[in-house]
């Protein structure tokens, strides 16, 4: 029985691999419309053959979310966002495979198989809800200690640093009394034993195996990932013991370096961008002050798997690390990570205060947001942070300092894009842009030997130069190919799937044609259903979306028709033919020249 994956849905809620037959997938795909699925969250007005709405997935003023109930599927021409009904439940309800295809499924009423688990695997599930289950208990032990007479110091701290009351209730502030093995009592009086306590990260055992609570003392801030559960806790102490701050250790649903604090609140902002601060109360000053789309790492340094994490919700991110030599070291190290990810940077500056915190106690969330709005780019941030580290005074420390600026400029390999950058720095320092032009020019030579490059000798310069309108057409065809099936047989007898160049174009092709070889409707859902990640579903619906925007008639559509195969076909010999030249192989060549001959004698009826 053949059986499907979708999106990441090797790990599911609890870990546990989990395959569904395709037929169950299709049936759970067919019975859940998603006009209706959808329109719960957006509001969504008819326009043709479609629906538009603004997008949930970015700030829009002009409606670009688009959904078929044709195609069943969504795309939004403003930040590419798109899919099936499954993709978007998983990108608005940040739920795994496993939990959309269940909410899904008990939606339409349809019974999904289920699978006999090992023992092994079976008490791994059972230990993780035991996990989210115990620190349920002590979130909310802890929540009740600051509402106490024990917690009212720890309390009235809180509104010292100038959070109310509704901000300490969102974020389920609370505390750990001064008593060392309350909780651990608390927990006993639940039911829960010795053994499952020692690796809950609450509990600490020495060695004569008496037992004290981990945190004490301490105000509580309880750790909940992208789904609302809470997987640990941060603990900041009351007095001058050490450390200040104090973690939960990794266990089977906490580890640090892949969550982050508050993304529960922020993922659900709807901002196109994320601030991402140090502290816990950095966050929660943010959302006091209306900035919900605040996140923090947790007591270490910003990892990649946050970065990731960060990717699924927005494409930009807003670094407001506290502004001393720890808190720039540490943005110039977000950056490097975040600049991988592919995630747009911007640095706030918050001189002549050091954290978010004291910044708007201090100025008022107006003034924050002017900040925000006047942020550096991660580059003119690293550049000032260079020029620092050199001594503009002197003229050895100045020339020296472009010289390795110089360098950094390289990083823009679009030659418009650099010049730009080369133009606004040579403003602010003060110095001709021709010469620095020279001095970056002088240093990609030192690092890049100069090769002379002759046009259209290789396949990669091809596809350079034409890659624009060679996309474009490949959208389009798709696209003509899901609305009007008649055009299959046409289509079928001058392109292959093979003639849609690189990656996903040729194997969303190669979808297509299979189902209509094989007689069945093509179902635009069920092909993005066979790509695994968000990125790729949403470039899949944006194939089966794409169109001239303009009114035709049969004559004005043949033609149009007609130049996209030949435009198509043509770029595919132009590779093919390339590749012959450069392996030298005469036969595939000759074979190239004589299918271009008779590709412009081809005629298009559509009658």
């Amino acid at each position: 029985m053949e059986c499907i994956l979708i999106i990441n849905v090797l790990q599911g809620r609890h870990g546990v691999i989990m395959f569904y037959p395709e037929e169950i997938v299709e049936e759970v795909t067919v019975r859940n419309d998603i006009i209706e699925i959808i329109s719960s969250h957006v509001r969504l007005q008819k326009k043709g053959n479609s629906y538009m709405g603004l997008c949930p997935f970015h700030n829009e003023k002009t409606a670009s979310f688009s959904v078929s109930p044709n195609k069943q599927l969504y795309h939004c021409f403003g930040c590419g966002a798109g899919g099936n009904v499954f993709t978007f439940v998983m990108e608005y309800e940040n739920y795994s495979f496993n939990e959309a295809i269940k909410y899904l499924a008990d939606r339409a009423g349809v019974k999904l198989p289920e699978r006999e688990y090992t023992e092994g695997e079976r008490r791994k599930i059972n230990q993780r809800e035991r996990l989210f289950e115990v620190n349920t208990e002590a979130a909310k032990y802890f929540f009740y200690q600051l509402r106490s007479q024990r917690g009212k110091y720890a309390h009235e701290y809180l509104k010292k640093r100038g959070l109310d009351d509704d901000i300490i209730n969102s974020f389920g502030i609370g505390f750990s009394n001064q008593v060392s093995n309350d909780l651990y009592r608390y927990l006993k009086d639940k039911g829960y034993e010795d053994d499952f306590l020692k690796i809950t990260g609450l509990i600490n055992y020495n060695e004569v195996k008496e037992s004290y609570d981990k945190f004490w003392n301490r105000i509580i801030f309880p750790i909940q990932d992208s789904n609302n559960r809470v997987i640990g806790f941060g603990g900041r102490v009351m007095g001058d013991a050490m450390p200040k701050y104090l973690n939960s250790p990794e266990t089977l649903i906490f580890d640090k370096s892949r969550n982050l604090y508050g993304i529960h609140i922020a993922k659900k902002s709807r901002e196109n961008y994320m601030i991402i601060c140090e502290g816990y109360l950095d966050v929660m000053a943010l959302n006091q002050a209306g900035f919900t789309n605040a996140v923090a790492s947790l007591g270490t340094a910003f990892t990649e798997q946050q970065a990731t994490l960060l990717k699924r919700y927005v494409k930009e991110a807003y670094l407001v690390y506290d502004s001393d030599n720890a808190g720039i070291k540490a943005t110039l190290r977000a950056i490097n990570i975040l600049k991988q990810t592919g995630i747009a940077i911007k640095v706030v500056d918050l001189k002549p205060y050091n954290d978010p915190d004291d910044f708007i106690q201090a100025l008022g969330k107006d003034e924050f947001k002017i900040r925000i709005e006047e942020a550096k780019t991660a580059f003119f941030f690293e550049v000032d942070v260079l020029a620092t580290d050199h001594d503009m005074s002197d003229p050895g420390g100045k020339t020296k300092f472009f010289n390795e600026l110089a360098k950094k400029l390289l990083q823009f390999n679009d030659e418009l894009e650099r010049t730009i950058y080369i133009e606004a720095i040579a403003k602010q320092y003060n110095v001709d842009i021709l010469q620095l032009k020279r001095l970056v020019n002088k240093k990609g030579s030192e690092i890049t030997p100069i090769k002379k490059v002759y046009p259209n000798t290789n396949s990669k310069n091809i596809k350079n130069k034409a890659e624009i309108s060679i996309d474009r057409s490949q959208q389009l065809l798709l696209t003509w190919l899901i609305d009007k099936e008649e055009l299959y047989e046409v289509v079928a007898k001058i392109i292959k799937p093979t003639d849609f160049i690189e990656g996903i174009y040729t194997e969303v092709a190669s979808y297509v044609f299979n189902q209509y070889e094989l007689g069945n409707k093509v179902i635009p859902a069920k092909i993005i259903n066979q790509f695994e990640s968000m990125e790729e579903q949403s470039q899949v619906a944006s194939l089966f979306t794409a169109d001239l925007q303009v009114e035709m008639n049969e004559v004005e559509f043949e033609k149009a028709l007609r130049d996209t195969i030949i435009r198509i076909k043509n770029y595919s010999l132009d590779i093919q033919s390339v590749k012959a030249t450069e392996t030298n192989d005469v036969e595939l060549l000759q074979k190239t020249i004589n299918e271009k001959v008779k590709l412009n004698k081809i005629n298009i009826k559509l009658i």
